[in-house]
């Protein structure tokens, strides 16, 4: 983190501002920083990281260029370290409110009552403001043995733990505590999963206890989880299965909040961008998740890619007399 503090400026003057801290996010202030730019970098999350460290820090991630698996919390962490020399300046806990322009420049003015010009901006959100989707039952058990997201992976060391849900998550999380815990449940509505086929493989073929066409009915316990109903969907059976840990990895919903008053031209969730990143405000690009264009895959990968397109197209507004092309940090003089 820089060691500027902030917490007495009211405004701020930098030629780019990044909206989103996340691992996008964190790559742009590093590529902003060698293209020789004043970075600042807001996020509404207390911590860099965005979803991975909000969701899953102790996740194995397996498709970063150059890393087997990497784990969440150490991706952030180099990211951060990688843009570090260049000293960018974080605004973390602080939501960007509003857009509105001084000349060519546009200028934001953020939740913490502070006001941001820049030369440009670059949003790179994810899918914005995001809220876990509650699991039906249970919810008096909330921090009391049924959570979310795993922060900790050793906090389910020898426990009995039910996850529940189909996705990407669930699965990953029913393969990533197998090791540690005393046994798993994953407990899916549907016959088919929406995970990848790869994570579903591995699920099948470990000693995780899988259960689908099934739902948790009931939660029970006294002040803390101790058992959970399992309804069988098509016979109606229900089976009593003792947890002491229930994760609920049913996705969540996104909210994109104040960007949607922005006047970008949003689309299902997702910000239009032209193949420079650029947005159809002047001055404003986009970057990651949040991105829409014909044939766009949602990875990390593709995002790191689009910003740092979305840099060199910014320095270039910025700074005309820039080339567009910085050369390679593997460059000598």
């Amino acid at each position: 983190m820089t060691d500027r503090d902030t917490h007495l400026d009211t405004h701020l003057d930098t030629d780019l501002l990044i909206v989103g801290a996340g691992p996008v996010g964190l790559y742009g202030a590093y590529y902003a920083g060698f293209r020789g730019l004043r970075t600042t970098v807001i996020d509404a999350l207390p911590e860099p990281g965005g979803q991975i460290t909000a969701m899953y820090p102790e996740k194995l991630i397996h498709d970063i260029a150059g890393f087997p698996a990497v784990r969440g919390r150490d991706l952030v962490d180099g990211l951060v370290e990688q843009a570090a020399p260049f000293s960018p300046v974080y605004l973390l806990g602080e939501v960007a409110e509003s857009l509105t322009y001084d000349g060519d420049c546009p200028v934001l003015r953020t939740s913490g009552g502070r006001t941001i010009t820049a030369g440009a901006v670059v949003i790179t959100g994810g899918v914005g403001k995001f809220d876990p989707r509650p699991l039906p039952v249970g919810s008096e058990f909330a921090g009391r043995g049924l959570e979310y997201f795993v922060p900790r992976v050793d906090d389910y060391a020898d426990l009995d733990v039910v996850v529940v849900g189909g996705g990407d998550s669930a699965v990953d999380w029913a393969n990533t505590l197998l090791p540690v815990s005393r046994s798993i449940t994953l407990v899916h509505r549907r016959e088919k999963f929406r995970a990848h086929q790869h994570s579903v493989s591995e699920l099948r073929d470990s000693a995780v206890r899988v259960l689908t066409s099934c739902e948790v009915s009931a939660v029970r316990g006294n002040g803390r989880v101790e058992a959970v109903d399992v309804v069988h969907s098509p016979t109606a059976s229900i089976r009593r299965i003792e947890t002491q840990a229930i994760v609920a990895a049913l996705g969540f919903m996104a909210d994109l909040g104040p960007l949607e008053r922005w006047g970008l031209d949003i689309r299902a969730r997702r910000i239009e961008v032209a193949t420079t990143m650029a947005t159809n405000l002047p001055r404003v690009y986009a970057a990651g998740d949040i991105t829409a264009y014909r044939g766009k895959v949602r990875l990390i990968a593709v995002g790191f890619g689009e910003v740092a397109l979305a840099v060199n197209n910014a320095a270039v507004a910025v700074d005309p007399s820039l080339d567009l092309f910085p050369g390679h940090s593997t460059a000598t003089l």
